[in-house]
């Protein structure tokens, strides 16, 4: 059922906690002196699952807490990530196990249409970061030339096996006129194409720099900047956020607000300093390992930086591009409430707060 981009490197998978937080709950949002109080003297806890926490696309996370910025802005928070395999992020904040998830926008979506209220709280990317790299004969181009093929995604069900439907789809190609298989990300991806199993793989980066070191695959379709996207997909398409249950984030609001105020100084942090600033502040191994050199990563992460938004905010029309990729493939219908997948409340406030200046235009109620 779910649709989202999995870990890459199963060394990665352990938790990563700031701070001495072990004593907290799993339905934590708690305070470390009072719970829930958000009084004078108490630090809250967050518990936020990331699905990949060592992927490009999910990198702010992460960089928010070598930054300091969680412990700047008055919050403990315990990161972790989502096992390939295993439960997914967005699973595991709905069924209460972690309080938040860094997840696509999409799922506040998907919940909707199941009956959960479920929403985004904090925009961290205006594209979904990925690429369709196909081989040098695939002749693919765009969703028009899907036909016959067979095309790679993360797994089925997954976002990036959305995103390949809904290319075909609005083109005319309909999903029985090619194929999608399950390949991962990272070496398998890698494998994929180089073994002749697929002949495109959508995959983001590292992996994009690892299969263009290697000469298996090239750039055929951009869906790794916002504009990028609006090109490719009609419109920007809000990725990576913070995703909460609506009930958690109206009973811990000072705790949520300092989790967006941490992240929304993280994006600007991120739109004034370079590709190899970010990647100095990375741990080493989520910037040089089995796929990349630190170099690479710089390189790729140079070329796609412009997926970031950088000031946290849901951008105007970006619900809409989003649901009506969900209605192309039949996950949802135009009687989903955009309004209440999303809020620019907390992100506003945040810049406000701190003088950041908001450059991104911020959806309405209906996206």
């Amino acid at each position: 059922m779910s649709r989202r981009p999995v870990a890459v490197a199963a060394s990665l998978l352990t938790v990563l906690a700031l701070g001495a937080v072990s004593a907290c709950s799993s339905n934590s949002g708690s305070s470390s002196t009072s719970a829930g109080s958000g009084g004078s003297g108490s630090v809250p806890t967050v518990k936020l699952m990331v699905g990949g926490i060592d992927k490009q696309i999910y990198l702010p996370y992460q960089l928010a807490q070598q930054l300091g910025f969680y412990k700047k802005y008055g919050v403990n928070v315990e990161l972790s990530t989502e096992q390939n395999g295993g439960i997914g992020a967005e699973e595991a904040m709905a069924s209460g196990q972690v309080d938040m998830a860094g997840a696509w926008y999409e799922h506040t979506i998907e919940f909707q249409v199941k009956g959960k209220a479920v929403e985004d709280i904090v925009q961290l990317s205006g594209a979904p970061g990925e690429r369709e790299m196909c081989t040098k004969n695939s002749g693919v181009h765009s969703g028009a030339d899907f036909k016959g093929k067979t095309f790679g995604v993360t797994d089925i069900g997954s976002g990036t096996d959305t995103l390949t439907q809904f290319m075909a789809a609005q083109k005319g190609v309909k999903a029985g006129q090619f194929h999608r298989i399950g390949v991962g990300a990272g070496a398998t991806a890698v494998a994929a194409l180089q073994n002749g199993k697929t002949d495109c793989v959508m995959t983001t980066q590292p992996t994009v720099a690892a299969m263009e070191k290697k000469g298996v695959g090239s750039s055929a379709i951009n869906l790794a900047s916002t504009d990028g996207a609006k090109a490719a997909l009609g419109g920007a398409w809000p990725a990576a956020s913070v995703i909460a249950q609506t009930s958690w984030v109206n009973s811990h609001k000072d705790a949520a607000q300092k989790v967006v105020d941490a992240l929304v100084a993280t994006m600007h942090w991120i739109n004034t300093h370079s590709a190899a600033d970010i990647a100095n502040k990375l741990p080493a191994s989520y910037v040089s390992n089995q796929l990349v050199t630190k170099a690479d990563y710089i390189s790729a992460l140079t070329q796609d930086k412009g997926q970031f938004l950088p000031d946290g905010i849901m951008p105007a029309g970006g619900p809409k591009t989003v649901l009506a990729t969900e209605e192309l493939v039949g996950q949802a219908t135009s009687k989903v409430n955009l309004g209440t997948t999303f809020t620019n409340e907390f992100a506003l406030k945040a810049n406000k707060d701190e003088g950041f200046k908001v450059t991104t235009t911020p959806a309405g109620p209906t996206g």
